[in-house]
């Protein structure tokens, strides 16, 4: 189908403003997907991002539902700063990836220096492809997070937490970009989105005058020291840390300086130097020496390990390996030392021996630091000991104590008799800031934060999970954990684009805090956005959106009361769809958000989390430039299509992969539905009129096959777009039905050329119900299909079809199931026995055999006896050998076969004679007993499944 026609489509959508959704007597459907934050092009991954929420919409309009999809433009926060600080800097990798990658014109990179044209330009663009994608949003609400209305909006919502104090000043670690001077969130990220900041432990081992310190997750395990690990190859600084004088990488520092102040660098320091000399451990006085160790990281921690080989299998294993290099014994001095280091044992584990690391690293046979299973052991073991772990007896004050307990009260003692001190860092690295700047944790002693620790809204808001569905389900233990999980967030910056706090205006909120209810903002967006700002105080959101008194307002009345009533038809939010990416904060803190400032009426209902998007197996990124634009995509391949392969590809909670190849043969399945309808018409001799389908009573079982199956198909998807299954959906509503439908024209192809009535109403009825139930997925096809053959209106409005039980016929479906497998074995057998072939002999089963059947699947499992003793019982055949004889081959296929009672073989087979026949190339005879049976065949004959023989 040509771009034109997909244009011609839109238009008529948006002349007809088809998809603006005002308040009626139907049934409403609120849907919302996170919207997009346009600081570049969208690409395929966006594609079905935005996919799955419009055919769940087109789906359920046709339903008769009262449909609001809603669109707005997400530009709060520093992301787009950055970026047009390095197209000012003509940073070489920016201005590339957006002429490369994003599309931009090289005319109009310069324009990009100024952030608010990049917010401009990227929405437009956003805008304008969701168009070509045939999206049914109501663009009447569309939006941007820095229009002065909805700035006004979010005072409201910040108000009304703060004034629940759920809003605090405080010290927390942050993430910070030291460049931006900033905070920085998942959305200000190129790389590291999702890393978790991790509280360690920072431990003070004296050597000389200076202190090597050396960071942890597990401050317990220092009873178990043996020696300091240093990196020989990476820059030490002596640094002054309020009067003591650590030993840390020159990397370290730069993190350190942000929560520790005045860390000024003394010198630098070479760590040969500390190699083999001896420093103290804290906690026990014992004496331990420094070794040398490339695997210790610059950059996390603070750059120095303490090694505890019992517990640890990278220190258990590090230390194998140095004890068999001569070599670096001899340049650093370690004869004499090194051979008396052995590991310590410091807690208890079942089913691991004295020395927990050396047993995970036999089981798992690593042999040496680099083996890549060395990571797994690590986690494995971490984790099995802090929840299972007991400290061993022998350790005066904390033996017999769990791990987990002890690890706190352990950590406690060495802070409070200074032999400790608390450090943040991140879980992984690296973690980049989109200005490319490295950053850093930082605490901040007068940042604004969420209060998600609270623990009366945590029980609050995991009762708004309880109310909701969530799909997958079993991502609801993932929202339980981290609703548990969240600690204070810090909800302001100092940079970018925004809200700013109303009693703290050097701060601007930041992009996670401004979009947790912004929905809300969507039921009355079309009001709002041509109001003055000024009239939007707190009263007015109050009134509107609680229902509340609080002040006077300078709206009119009558417009409060319409906009109320707009906000109480549409709310609650029925269906939140996003990322799995944003289940730890985005989706949890709309959860918290909604449990503070509504009633539990107002809560939302239910939350779809997709997968993420893989380019030929390999994982998309923007910043690396291994996308495909969506409006190249379009341009390509035509929006039906791309919206066909992303829907059928895999379920949306699924990681999908655009293949191109699988794409060229979703193009071909499109392009034979197109096809079929004219073929319809030429079978038909006239033009069909799918308003005005003439009915003709089937009595050929092949007919009624294929109304039988087409209404199952409509079943089955609906019940799969029910639960936002798409891949499902179009199993049933695309694939299979072509499957089904392609086997019906073969089976009635001889008569095809003689304008069969019945023939040519099943395949208008087929076409009918077939055209409405892609028009979720392929709109532009469907509609244009409607209006060509007959349609009233616009298919995007049509019923939905729905499915007649009483047409779906298991029997049917069976019955044709038997004829197709008798050709399937008459071709097998042929081809096996190999001679010519004059005539073919199908025996049927007799009654007897069909009762047994029936007493094996009363029975309900292959319990041979328990068949025999009933059916001897029954005296339903009187040689008992022969019962058994069957009994067990029942026994053997009942499992394998669908059992659904007797059905008429003969008729069934007689029905589709000439069709068998034609296939086998015989001339066939069908027997329903054995008088004429030269090889004794008959007695092969089971229900569904008759014997066959040939001469």
């Amino acid at each position: 189908m040509s771009e034109n026609i997909e244009k011609k489509w839109q238009k008529k959508w948006a002349d007809a403003k088809l998809f603006e959704s005002d308040p009626d007597e139907r049934e409403k459907l609120f849907i919302t997907v996170a919207f997009p934050y346009p600081s570049g092009a969208m690409h395929i991954g966006h594609g079905r991002t935005y996919t799955v929420p419009d055919v769940y919409a087109r789906f359920k309009r046709m339903e008769g539902y009262n449909v609001l999809f809603p669109m707005a433009w997400h530009v709060t926060g520093a992301p787009v700063i950055g970026i047009a600080d390095r197209i000012q800097r003509k940073d070489p990798w920016t201005l590339d990836l957006y002429e490369r990658v994003h599309g931009v014109p090289k005319e109009t990179l310069p324009k990009l220096e100024d952030p608010e044209f990049i917010v401009k330009y990227f929405s437009t663009e956003y805008h304008e492809v969701m168009e070509e994608m045939g999206y049914s949003i109501d663009w009447s609400r569309e939006f941007r997070t820095i229009d002065p209305t909805y700035k006004k909006f979010i005072e409201w919502q910040i108000t009304t937490l703060h004034e629940k104090g759920l809003v605090a000043k405080g010290e927390h670690p942050v993430k910070y970009c030291p460049n931006c001077d900033n905070p920085v969130g998942d959305h200000d990220l190129l790389e590291g989105e999702g890393v978790g900041v991790n509280e360690l432990t920072l431990l003070k081992f004296p050597i000389e005058d200076k202190i090597l310190v050396t960071a942890t997750l597990r401050p317990e395990t220092i009873v178990g020291a043996t020696n300091i690990w240093l990196n020989p190859d990476v820059e030490y600084v002596l640094v002054d840390a309020e009067g003591e004088k650590w030993v840390i990488t020159k990397e370290a520092h730069y993190n350190l300086s942000n929560q520790i102040k005045d860390l000024d660098i003394i010198e630098e320091i070479n760590p040969n130097d500390l190699i083999g000399k001896m420093a103290t451990n804290p906690f026990t006085g014992d004496e331990l020496p420094i070794f040398p160790a490339s695997f210790v990281s610059a950059s996390y921690g603070s750059g120095v390990v303490f090694s505890e080989p019992a517990d640890a299998p990278a220190d258990y294993i590090a230390l194998q390996d140095l004890k068999n290099n001569d070599e670096m014994i001899a340049k650093y001095n370690l004869e004499g030392i090194i051979e008396n280091v052995e590991p310590i044992p410091v807690c208890t584990l079942k089913g691991y021996g004295e020395i927990p690391a050396a047993d995970i690293i036999e089981r798992l046979g690593i042999t040496d630091q680099n083996d890549e299973k060395l990571h797994e052991a690590t986690n494995e073991l971490y984790k099995q000991q802090h929840s299972k772990g007991t400290i061993i007896e022998s350790i005066p004050g904390f033996g017999g104590k769990k791990v987990r307990f002890a690890r706190e009260e352990l950590k406690e003692k060495l802070i409070s008799d200074n032999m400790a001190t608390i450090m943040y860092d991140f879980a992984e690295r690296p973690v980049v800031c989109r200005c490319g700047n490295n950053c850093v944790v930082k605490i901040m002693d007068d940042q604004w934060f969420m209060k998600y620790g609270n623990e009366e809204w945590t029980e609050k808001t995991l009762k708004v999970l309880e109310g909701e569905t969530i799909i997958p389900k079993e991502l609801k233990n993932n929202f339980d954990y981290y609703i548990n999980w969240l600690d204070d967030w810090a909800c302001s910056r100092k940079v970018g684009l925004g809200t700013r706090l109303p009693w703290d205006n050097q701060w601007l909120i930041e992009p996670l805090t401004d979009s947790t209810i912004y929905m809300s903002y969507y039921s009355i967006a079309k009001y709002l956005k041509d109001m003055d700002p000024d009239d939007l105080n707190l009263a007015f959101f109050d009134k509107v959106l609680l229902n509340k008194d609080s002040g006077e307002i300078t709206v009119p009345a009558d417009k409060v009361k319409e906009i109320q009533d707009e906000f109480n038809y549409w709310y609650p939010l029925d269906w939140r769809l996003s990322a799995k990416d944003l289940v730890g904060n985005h989706l949890s803190f709309l959860m918290f958000a909604h449990s503070a400032i509504y009633p539990e009426e107002k809560w939302p209902k239910g939350t779809v989390v997709f997968g993420m998007g893989l380019l030929e197996g390999n994982k998309m990124s923007s910043s690396k430039g291994n996308v495909i634009l969506l409006k190249d995509a379009i341009n390509d391949y035509t929006a039906d299509v791309v919206r066909l392969f992303l829907m059928a590809s895999a379920e949306p909670w699924q990681d999908f992969d655009w293949r191109e190849k699988e794409v060229l043969g979703t193009k071909r399945r499109l392009e034979w539905f197109r096809e079929f309808a004219d073929r319809i018409e030429e079978i038909k001799g006239s033009p069909l009129d799918l308003s005005n389908i003439e009915e003709v009573e089937l009595t050929r079982t092949i007919d009624l096959w294929m109304i039988s199956q087409l209404n199952q198909h409509i079943k089955n998807s609906t019940e799969a777009l029910e639960v936002f299954q798409t891949r499902q959906a179009l199993q049933d509503s695309l694939f299979l039905l072509k499957k089904d439908v392609d086997h019906y024209l073969y089976r009635v192809k001889h008569l095809l050329d003689s304008q069969d009535p019945a023939i040519i109403y099943v395949l208008s009825t087929v076409l009918e119900a077939w055209i409405r139930l892609l028009a979720p997925f392929t709109p532009h096809t469907s509609e244009e299909l409607w209006s060509s053959y007959g349609g009233k209106g616009f298919v995007s409005e049509a019923n939905w079809p729905e499915a007649d039980e009483s047409l779906i016929s298991v029997e049917i479906e069976k019955s044709e199931g038997l004829v197709e497998n008798i050709i399937k074995d008459i071709a097998h057998i042929k081809q096996m026995v190999g001679d010519e072939v004059s005539k073919i002999h199908i025996y049927l089963a007799p009654d007897w055999k069909w009762e047994l059947y029936k007493i094996a699947d009363e029975v309900g499992k292959p319990d041979i006896g328990q068949i025999m003793g009933r059916a001897i019982g029954a005296k339903i055949h009187d040689d008992k050998k022969e019962i058994a004889m069957v009994a067990k081959k029942i026994g053997k296929e009942i499992t394998k076969t669908r059992y659904i009672g007797k059905i008429n073989e003969e008729e069934i087979l007689s029905d589709a004679l000439d069709y068998i026949k034609e296939e086998c190339g015989n001339d066939v005879v069908i027997h329903t007993d054995d008088s004429y049976d030269p090889q004794n065949k008959a007695r092969n004959a089971m229900p569904y499944k008759p014997a066959i023989f040939m001469e």
